[in-house]
């Protein structure tokens, strides 16, 4: 009992479980809109709570620390100003990605501390798994930013075997991981054959993820990192991020859950099934689309805009590359001065992360109260007269219903088709993310307005305005 009381009197101790029932109220508002900024204020003051009880644990190479803490934060700062909302997607596998390979290098720097001998079973063990997922997660984050930031395709990487091989990396890390738990030598070797596979499975789980699935696969990545700093803090037995690892691992894993169910995928075939394969011109209705387009000017668009009682508001990936946003807000400005009634209709993996919607018109003050998820917007569209689609593409495809030979069948979709009416805002007859066509184009309701999505907006907007 003493010692019991002793661990609980410890400021640090003390410190630490402030710091996680911070992050638990932060991650509970971050679940909102509306409370979001708020939560993301409170994990961040439970984050320096964390950092400078840390600071005070005897640590000697101040040096060495306080650089790593200015260039850190330098880092962080200037990212988070300059980057552009269109990039955040990247921004967040870049960051989750070096959380991992920080987790990894820790759980190495634990066993290297002891050489080639191994103080205790659980030491090994909790080692090797923080380094093993942290190394999967570091090189699978590269991967998914390499794909989003375009340095790479974007399309699925598939090779013939792709499984065969994937399970024999497995493999081989088991089998390391257990020879180090066992304490044969060479143990470092060991180590190193088990973090080696584990980034090359990385890359390889990442390839042939593409299209629509990216969501997903940030995601799952995230929940890695989680496991592997809860790994880290067993191995340091540091409370704090025992208990961060852990919230991040299960909201990781619960947000995974969802964006899967969401794209009508379960959990076994994002971890096994090679995700996001699709075969580019397959599906979405069979024939090549585009055969009965029928092209408008901004002008016809506002007319209709003006002249209805009720718009819903479609965003998807191609609102944000051009930044269309701000031009959005203005135009259901507009509109409801006429008395036209303006919603918004949110996809859980429009975009390219979960949220990404949100995030972008939050940034032009739409207000949250207009902000619709999939669920509740679906049946208001048979009301709607006019669906106004933003760059949205894969989550407006009516093959995901209709099509049981195209990749994404079976996916809920925004039910944009069942609208009186349909604006498509696109640059070109291009395809989606996820490479297939969408017969919702050719639908005799359809009308396409071509061009960059924020200047298309501005001309409606101007056009609205003359009526």
């Amino acid at each position: 009992m003493n010692v019991v009381a002793q661990q609980l009197a410890s400021p640090v101790d003390v410190a630490y479980l402030v710091t996680g029932i911070l992050f638990i109220v932060g991650l509970r508002y971050l679940s909102s809109p509306k409370t979001a900024r708020l939560g993301n204020r409170i994990s961040a003051l439970g984050m320096l709570i964390a950092i400078v009880a840390t600071l005070t644990q005897g640590l000697t190479n101040w040096i060495v620390i306080g650089a790593a803490l200015v260039v850190g934060a330098a880092v962080g700062i200037v990212s988070a100003q300059r980057v552009k909302m269109t990039a955040m997607p990247q921004m967040v596998a870049i960051f989750n990605g070096a959380g991992g390979g920080a987790a990894a290098l820790v759980a190495a720097g634990e066993l290297l501390r002891f050489g080639g001998t191994v103080p205790s079973y659980d030491v090994a063990f909790t080692s090797v798994l923080s380094a093993v997922i942290g190394a999967l997660s570091f090189a699978g984050s590269i991967i998914a930013f390499l794909k989003l930031q375009e340095v790479m395709t974007g399309r699925p990487i598939t090779y013939p075997g792709q499984q065969v091989v994937n399970a024999l990396l497995l493999l081989a890390i088991l089998v390391s991981w257990g020879l180090v738990v066992a304490g044969v030598p060479p143990v470092l070797e060991w180590f190193w054959i088990a973090l080696g596979c584990s980034l090359v499975l990385g890359v390889l789980f990442v390839l042939p993820i593409g299209g629509a699935d990216m969501p997903v696969v940030i995601s799952l990545l995230n929940s890695f990192t989680g496991l592997a700093a809860a790994s880290t803090g067993f191995v340091l037995g540091n409370n704090v991020l025992i208990i961060s690892g852990a919230l991040v691992g299960a909201s990781g894993t619960l947000l995974t859950v969802l964006m899967g169910r969401a794209m009508n995928r379960s959990i076994t075939n994002v971890l096994f099934g090679a995700f996001g394969a699709v075969k580019t011109g397959t599906g979405g209705g069979g024939a090549k689309g585009g055969q009965n387009v029928r092209s408008v000017n901004p002008d016809d668009v506002a007319a209709m805009l003006a002249y209805a009682n009720e718009v819903i508001v479609v965003p998807g990936y191609g609102m944000a590359v051009a930044q269309a946003q701000h031009s959005i807000r203005e135009l259901a400005d507009q509109l409801e001065k006429k008395g036209v009634e303006v919603k918004y209709a949110i996809h859980p993996v429009a975009g390219r992360m979960p949220g990404h919607m949100n995030v972008l018109l939050a940034e032009a003050n739409v207000p949250y109260t207009a902000l619709y998820d999939m669920d509740d917007i679906n049946p208001e569209f048979e009301r709607a007269d006019v669906a106004l689609v933003v760059g949205a593409n894969d989550v407006t495809n009516p093959a995901a219903r209709e099509d049981k030979t195209s990749p994404i069948y079976g996916m809920p979709i925004l039910n944009v088709d069942k609208a009186q009416n349909v604006v498509v805002l696109k640059r070109s007859m291009a395809s989606g993310f996820a490479g297939i066509d969408n017969p919702l184009y050719d639908d005799a309701k359809t009308v396409m307005l071509f061009g960059d999505a924020k200047k298309s907006i501005d001309g409606v907007v101007a056009g609205v305005k003359a009526l």
